[in-house]
């Protein structure tokens, strides 16, 4: 589907950081003269500590290299729909794909709004079609889909009508009604207005009040949930809107699918509904490109699919990128960023970073594929030809005769579906490759598609994408395409800082592993780098950043020093120094406040030493074969006022009886046991004899920064309610200091 023209439909520019590339450099020079500075003064130092020391600054100095080249050629890209418009006759099909899993922890009032704003996007609704994925088999979930497809004839006339920019109701509703007639002030409008906020308050009143209506179901549409439960169910494929007619001013199609689910059968979490949507739509709309959206983000630009198919369809995008990733933005965001999960600045960077080499990674949100490319086609493919035998699309792709006719006709460029008429005739054949047992014996998960083997199937897809010579590109219109809102508190930012760390490092360890990928595939090598610059920032990092926390605690109550004590100093505190300024500048030239710096900071020390650890921990007892990881869902609710803002309580952080709470409960423990035997005088004496030092003022600094950096912690142990550190967490951690403590007295080095 290649569109020659001359005029391209989007550009990339690169541009130099010659300040930040100076900065980057002088750190890295810093860093390797205290690894130099530890290598000549080995003598003054006992070994333990030294080597601890030096292994820990060594991976440190390792992942400022691996940040450094993933930033050190940013670039950019502009895209041109207009361009696109004007030289393409005939827009192409697209499908669009939204994933919930669990009615409870991820409500049916959210997936509604997200789908209204896929349905009212500006582009052909004949053209669009949107799959819904329930993993939840909810009847809640159905009947709020059901519900919002008669709000949606409304609702998208009037979008379109008025070029509403944010086309989720309860955001475009959640502006004052003065802000929103200031800027059209008709009576047409206001009357219209009145009323669309009113049948959009029936229709949450229904989704969240009528649950007792779908509670048993049992005859009309409800029938197929009858003796299902959530993880033994058949397949369940219900067309909820269809365009029959193929007008270009109705709706796009609406379809469920809730696919089979068997006890001791393994699904694969995400990345195994993602395969079954594709199977799906393959088989009824079959289009050439998908988007995939969390249920919780919601379309923040109507014309993101012009901007998307501006990379895909330029002519040398077209043989070259995979996919086109959107950068996950969040609304409602609260003040000064308490919880550090908004990212604003790593995104900044590190999606120009990205953009420069072979790609952003696929973020499992937000994201246009080609679908030929997801059927596990290379770029060689294309020119040398799609041509693939029988056999070998049965051995791939499964027994269904449809669903190789689809994909053939994919691979080879050509249009199908199944039935171009009528949806519903096709559901039969789609429930067959909607079951449990179609994967078994194929290529799905495997050698294609969402590929299997990690709770972060994103990452891993696009890793997989990007070894066979594929690249991809980040596309940031404005406004951006799409937003969110971040997890809040400590437990939900916890589990999903645990969750991608974990899958990260599943990914390390698997034979997809980036530098394997690099070896004998063909991925870059700073593309490589870029990989494992995210999977040490989410994971590896914590293992080392534990260590060198306890190494703290262990100089104090042994009385010895790993931080130089004479003109050596001036390396650490030189880095230090720059390192915040050069930090505290990125977020000032942003608009950030100094608080938000600092908060991410703070956060930037919690989050590694607990999600991040226990995600170790748990890859490890994968590994070992003692247990398996487990793919934790993120809880998401609708924002409220109370929410953001200046409230307080919004951004107090919040424990829970998770395990994840238990590694930074016992550091800050044991930091505070190393400052009481400090100051109560109780540390060994030094062996002067020895010629070694005993502990400095850079161990006790170094101790006191980790403390208030665990400000959060500190008080969750004098708090009150869900913002107090559970009593269990607080003695099992009280037992791990005791033990460190012990084993600390009994190394004393002599």
């Amino acid at each position: 589907m290649a569109y020659q023209n001359s005029i391209p439909f989007y550009e990339k520019y690169w541009y130099k950081h010659n300040y930040k590339r100076v900065t980057d450099s002088l750190l890295l020079i810093l860093l390797l003269s205290l690894l130099g500075y530890r290598v000549i003064s080995i003598n003054n130092y006992s070994l333990f500590p030294w080597f601890v020391a030096f292994l820990c600054e060594s991976w440190f100095t390792f992942s400022w290299f691996l940040t450094l080249t993933t930033q050190w050629s940013p670039a950019v890209t502009k895209t041109y729909p207009h361009r696109l418009l004007q030289s393409v006759e005939e827009l192409p099909p697209v499908d669009l794909f939204v994933t919930t899993a669990d009615p409870e922890l991820e409500p049916p009032i959210i997936t509604v709004n997200t789908v209204l704003s896929l349905l009212a996007l500006d582009y052909p609704p004949h053209k669009l079609a949107c799959y819904v994925s329930d993993d939840g088999c909810s009847p809640r979930t159905f009947y709020a889909l059901q519900e919002a497809s008669q709000f949606a004839k409304f609702w998208v006339p009037f979008c379109k009508k008025y070029h509403v920019q944010v086309r989720a109701p309860f955001r475009y509703f959640s502006d004052k009604p003065e802000e929103v007639f200031g800027a059209n002030n008709t009576p047409e409008f206001k009357q219209e207005w009145l009323q669309m906020k009113d049948m959009y308050d029936n229709l949450s009143s229904k989704i969240e009040l009528d649950s007792s209506i779908i509670s048993n179901p049992c005859n009309g549409d409800f029938a197929v949930f009858s003796n299902t439960e959530r993880t033994n169910h058949p397949s369940i494929i219900q067309v909820i809107w269809e365009n029959k007619e193929h007008i270009a001013d109705g709706l796009p199609h609406l379809i469920y699918i809730s696919r089979e689910k068997r006890p001791k059968q393994p699904h694969h979490y995400k990345a195994g509904a993602m395969n079954v949507l594709t199977r799906v739509s393959g088989l009824i709309t079959n289009a050439p490109f998908m988007l995939n959206v969390d249920c919780d983000m919601i379309v923040n630009n109507p014309k993101i699919v012009h901007h998307a198919l501006s990379i895909l369809l330029d002519h040398k995008g077209e043989k070259e990128v995979a996919f086109v990733q959107f950068p996950q933005k969040f609304y409602a965001t609260l003040k000064d960023d308490p919880f550090g999960n908004q990212m604003t600045i790593l995104a900044k960077y590190l999606a120009a970073g990205i953009g420069g080499l072979q790609g952003p990674f696929y973020g499992g949100t937000n994201c246009f594929h080609r679908r030929k490319v997801i059927y596990g086609l290379s770029p060689e493919n294309i020119e040398k030809g799609n041509s693939i035998s029988e056999e070998e699309l049965k051995q791939k792709f499964g027994t269904s005769k449809e669903i190789m006719k689809s994909v053939a006709c994919t691979l080879e460029g050509r249009t199908y579906s199944y039935n171009d008429i009528n949806i519903s005739n096709v559901v039969d054949v789609a429930s067959q490759v909607a079951g449990c047992a179609y994967e078994y014996g194929t290529g799905w998960g495997k050698q294609m598609a969402w590929i299997y083997g990690s709770v972060t199937e994103d990452v891993l897809t696009g890793l997989t994408i990007h070894k066979k010579g594929w690249r991809s590109e980040f596309c940031m219109p404005s406004p951006i395409g799409f937003t969110g809102f971040a997890p809040g508190g400590g437990p939900n930012s916890m589990a999903q800082q645990k969750r991608w760390a974990t899958g990260l490092l599943e990914m390390f360890f698997c034979k997809h592993c980036p530098i394997i990928s690099t070896l004998f595939h063909k991925l870059t090598l700073r593309q490589c780098l870029a990989y494992m610059w995210i999977i040490n920032h989410w994971g590896l990092m914590s293992v080392f950043e534990v260590c060198y926390a306890c190494l703290l605690a262990y100089c104090i109550i042994t009385n010895s020093n790993f931080l130089p004590q004479d003109l050596g100093i001036c390396i650490p505190a030189a880095f230090l120094v720059i390192y915040k300024i050069y930090t505290a500048s990125e977020y000032l030239a942003e608009g950030l406040s100094i608080r938000a710096w600092w908060n991410n900071q703070r956060m930037s020390r919690i989050t590694p030493m607990n999600a991040g650890f226990c995600a170790f921990l748990s890859v490890l007892l994968k590994l070992f074969r003692i247990s398996e990881t487990v793919f934790d869902i993120t809880k998401k609710d609708l924002p409220s006022a109370k929410d953001v803002g200046d409230d307080k309580d919004a951004g107090r952080y919040t424990f829970d009886e998770s395990v994840v709470f238990l590694p930074g409960t016992t550091i800050l423990l044991v930091q505070l046991t190393a400052m009481v035997i400090k100051l109560l005088g109780f540390q060994p004496p030094v062996a002067t004899q020895s010629g070694k030092h005993g502990c400095g003022l850079g161990e006790i600094f170094c101790s006191v920064y980790l403390i208030i950096c665990y400000w959060p912690f500190l008080r969750g142990l004098f708090e009150t309610g869900k913002y107090r550190i559970p009593l269990s967490t607080i003695l099992k951690s009280a037992i791990l200091t005791c033990l460190f403590v012990h084993l600390c007295q009994r190394t004393v080095p002599g």
